[in-house]
């Protein structure tokens, strides 16, 4: 028996249609919607070469300002569905971040789009998906 469920979200269609997945295939579970923040993107937003003013905590912020406002559409979304989801969000790696909280927070499943953000990252996205099944301690569902 499933009793929590776990859906990576992004902006991507993908990781909606695994948020709708885990509300009608478990809608009776924990379904928690998590936002991992790359840190890497704090350093890619000012190019290569920075400057001593950029503001790192600031740009922090707004991928932080970001992911909660992700978040609230996934929990409209659930809504949708009848479902009321929990929502975190994290900074760290994605893949082992999403393996960590499974482990962490007692999760008994993870749904998760095959693919996901646009742009170069796009090619490594897919191999979040399959580094995630891989190394997952629970069930893993990739929706496509």
């Amino acid at each position: 028996m499933v009793d929590h469920v776990l859906v990576p979200v992004d902006d991507s269609e993908q990781s909606m249609d695994a948020l709708e997945f885990a509300c009608t295939q478990y809608p009776e579970a924990t379904v928690t919607a998590l936002h991992v923040i790359d840190p890497g993107d704090f350093y890619g937003a000012t190019g290569i070469e920075g400057s001593a003013m950029t503001n790192y905590e600031q740009i922090q912020k707004n991928h932080e300002n970001w992911a909660e406002n992700r978040l609230e559409e996934a929990r409209k979304q659930a809504a949708d569905f009848g479902v009321e989801i929990e929502t975190d969000h994290m900074v760290g790696g994605i893949s082992r971040s999403i393996v960590n909280y499974a482990e962490e927070h007692d999760v008994d499943h993870i749904a998760i789009g095959s693919h996901g953000r646009t742009g170069a990252s796009r090619l490594l996205l897919g191999s979040v998906a399959e580094k995630v099944a891989r190394r997952s301690p629970v069930p893993v569902t990739i929706v496509r």
